[in-house]
């Protein structure tokens, strides 16, 4: 499954519940993941969103590294299941 579909349905998923799914853009931090997602019971945690083969790069594996270091969460969705089983619906 292409990247943009996973995107999508992040987006319009992580809404649903009442939740905000932010668009990062940091020229000056290479590997920073894709999306801040804030929800409603004052989670937060960023979301890296890959293609169903895709793989992480190097920088990525980098950034992700330091996030977690710091104390964030980072999570990497690369299909609609994953994301379902993130927020809890059940699968069928």
């Amino acid at each position: 499954m292409r990247e943009s579909k996973i995107e999508r349905y992040a987006v319009k998923r992580v809404k649903e519940i009442g939740g905000m799914c932010i668009k990062i853009v940091s020229p000056g931090l290479v590997g920073m993941p894709d999306r801040l997602i804030l929800l409603p019971d004052g989670a937060a945690f960023f979301a890296e969103l890959k293609a169903t083969h895709g793989t992480l790069s190097p920088a990525q594996h980098r950034r992700h590294a330091e996030l977690r270091k710091v104390g964030q969460e980072v999570e990497v969705w690369n299909s609609i299941e994953k994301i379902d089983e993130v927020f809890g619906v059940p699968r069928v």
